[in-house]
């Protein structure tokens, strides 16, 4: 990653971002989050509205965005996501702190709040989706899930590539819950992607893993239901 000096302004917002984090901690959310087995080096228990209205009162900013997550505090990580420039963001950068995301809450956050808004956002998707750390792969589908939804300008063979990979995460029973929703997100994007979509599900429930199996039974009853093959039909009547 570069490095880049550090300059008062930025110094004086990352003091200030530190003591609202302060202001607004609750040992109330903190401890129910540890109880879950959601645990960070430093978590303040700050909710995530709060720091969305609290990053909004500030400009986007790569030093700051920096300097918030080298803080590694629960609070300070997901603001850097919120207030990093996606113009600026490096795939070193993007790599460095997908390796080192220890929950997929912060996993989610960088996904939706900047990840997507990258111009490597495709390129990291797909070779997360084949990296061989649980977390990396995780990242990679919600990415993938989160472009499919937000990227309205990406043509459907940019989602081509995904479905080599997609049949053996199918078989990890950790990644259930994010490839259904983004794979569902995927077959709700167009006609021509459902139709993909709908195969690689076929295909899923013919796979030796009963993960995949069960997977692709709910995401061929999903995608050929009524209501979401309606909407292709009001979208082409």
């Amino acid at each position: 990653m570069d490095f880049i000096l550090d300059n008062q302004e930025s110094e004086a917002q990352y003091q200030k971002l530190l003591q609202a984090i302060k202001l607004r901690k609750s040992g109330e959310v903190s401890d129910s989050m540890n109880q879950q087995g959601i645990s960070y080096k430093m978590n303040w228990g700050v909710s995530l509205i709060d720091l969305r209205e609290l990053a909004q009162t500030y400009e986007r900013n790569h030093l700051l965005a920096l300097k918030l997550w080298n803080k590694q505090w629960r609070e300070t990580m997901i603001l850097a996501t919120l207030l990093d420039e996606p113009a600026e963001v490096s795939e070193e950068q993007m790599d460095f702190w997908t390796k080192t995301f220890e929950t997929t809450e912060i996993a989610e956050q960088a996904s939706a709040n900047l990840w997507c808004k990258t111009k490597f956002a495709f390129i990291k998707a797909l070779e997360w989706c084949r990296g061989k750390k649980h977390i990396v792969r995780f990242t990679g589908v919600h990415l993938m899930g989160r472009l499919a939804i937000t990227d309205k300008k990406a043509i459907d063979e940019m989602f081509e590539p995904f479905f080599d990979e997609l049949p053996i995460l199918a078989r990890d029973e950790k990644l259930f819950t994010p490839l259904y929703r983004a794979i569902i997100a995927m077959g709700t994007r167009s006609k021509q992607l459902n139709t993909a979509c709908i195969a690689l599900s076929q295909n899923m429930k013919l796979d030796h893993s009963a993960t995949a199996v069960k997977l692709g039974e709910q995401l061929f009853e999903e995608l050929n239901s009524d209501y979401v093959q309606e909407t292709f039909e009001q979208q082409n009547p």
